[in-house]
């Protein structure tokens, strides 16, 4: 069976597994295209028929597909989200600013959507002492230890799923792993780490008059919105439903990075226009 002989099998198959991400609230690109597959192969000539691999969209593809959904459902609302959602992140990042905090995922790369929360690597000497210093900032939160299995090698993370206006998840690296390069399940690119000064560069150039009204009056434009689609939106899970594991044939399983949200698909290095800043 080919996309082209059904009329974009592929391109069908990744809108209905976006719309069951955005609607029926599935949390991950290998169930959402799973599923989508079944429904729709079971609409062709009134039986199910098989697909190849091929016929199944890659996770950019659903990743494209479900930017275009959402885009179209908050038009400028979901600009206000974003910048509310970075600023929640550039305070979190300042209040930890001793452990060397990165923003990773949909917040820094603008990939939102409901439910998306914010995802931080940070990176103590000594995990106790990002223990205590969470506490002493009063933040309400789970820690968690969790055990995957990449590149051969099991590896243990511990995360920290803080209660906030958004949820943030911590996930702890060794300070070494500061300048290592993990890569995306969602398209194996480098993923992107925003420092505090990058970020708040981002936020400058990005949302301009928002930023102005931030640092003139401490306001934060779409902090309403963002409260009132928490009220609506399912509750995140540790991945925020991004965790690509894998598909037969073309894609093969791979374990994301934990903490890793929403598809980051740009380099590691610098945004452009970010060369120079930390």
């Amino acid at each position: 069976m080919s996309a082209e002989r059904f009329g974009g099998l592929r391109a069908r198959i990744a809108v209905e597994a976006a719309r069951l991400m955005v609607e029926e609230g599935v949390d991950q690109y290998f169930t959402a295209k799973r599923m989508a597959a079944k429904r729709i192969l079971g609409q062709v000539e009134g039986r199910r028929a098989r697909c190849r691999p091929a016929d199944l969209p890659s996770n950019g593809e659903i990743r494209e597909a479900l930017l275009l959904l959402v885009e179209r459902a908050e038009g400028s609302g979901r600009t206000r989200r974003l910048f509310a959602l970075r600023i929640v992140a550039l305070e979190a990042m300042r209040a930890l600013a001793p452990f060397s905090p990165r923003l990773i995922g949909s917040v820094s790369t603008g990939h939102i959507r409901r439910g998306s929360d914010v995802d931080l690597h940070v990176f103590p000497a000594d995990e106790e002492a990002l223990e205590r210093h969470v506490r002493a900032l009063g933040w309400i939160f789970d820690r968690e230890r969790v055990t995957i299995q990449k590149g051969g090698e099991i590896r243990e993370y511990v995360h920290y799923h803080v209660a906030d206006v958004a949820p943030l998840e911590l996930t702890v690296y060794a300070p070494r792993e500061l300048r290592a390069r993990p890569r995306s399940s969602t398209d194996g690119k480098p993923i992107v780490r925003l420092g505090i000064a990058a970020l708040a560069a981002l936020c400058a150039r990005d949302h301009p008059a928002a930023w102005e009204r931030y640092l003139e009056t401490g306001e934060v434009d779409g902090m309403d919105a963002l409260l009132e689609a928490d009220e609506e939106a399912p509750l995140p899970g540790p991945f925020d439903g991004l965790l690509d594991d894998g598909a037969e044939g073309g894609d093969e399983p791979a374990c994301a990075e934990p903490g890793e949200e929403d598809d980051p698909d740009q380099d590691y290095d610098p945004l452009p226009g970010f060369e120079g800043v930390a």
